[in-house]
């Protein structure tokens, strides 16, 4: 009986250790991806401003419109899944006011989809907390 559990613990332990390996890779490369969606939600935040004189609330107002022609309801500035706040297995949210924004994107599974939340703001300093709780503008920033 007792060869058995260590059977059972050793395989667990063996595929605990595959999948840190396997997702690892993942998990990174999503990271990134959640970085890059900050930065290109900066860059449509100040294309927004300069056109609209404000920065966009929400996703939405940067998003394609929904038919005709593009204004500050739906700006046509980002595409994709980004608009949706959902990319890459996180969740991306914005909240902007007329001089100030702020952005967080977190992992939709921890530990899985990502092991770090992500803030940024009008600085455009994006920020990271290696862990579950949100990172925010008293966070690390990215170097």
């Amino acid at each position: 009986m007792k060869k058995g559990c260590l059977i059972l613990v050793a395989i667990w332990i063996c595929a605990t250790v595959v999948r840190l390996i396997v997702m690892s890779p993942l998990a990174r490369g999503r990271e990134v991806a959640a970085v890059a969606d900050i930065k290109t939600i900066h860059t449509a935040q100040t294309q927004y401003h300069s056109k609209f004189g404000r920065y966009a609330a929400s996703l939405d107002e940067l998003g394609p419109p929904l038919g005709g022609e593009d204004g500050p309801a739906r700006a046509a500035l980002v595409q994709g899944d980004l608009p949706s706040g959902i990319s890459g297995g996180y969740q991306i949210t914005l909240q902007g006011g007329p001089s100030v924004y702020t952005i967080n994107a977190n992992p939709i599974a921890f530990g899985s989809t990502g092991r770090r939340t992500f803030y940024s703001d009008q600085t455009q300093v994006v920020r990271e907390n290696r862990g579950r709780e949100p990172a925010s503008a008293v966070s690390e920033a990215i170097k």
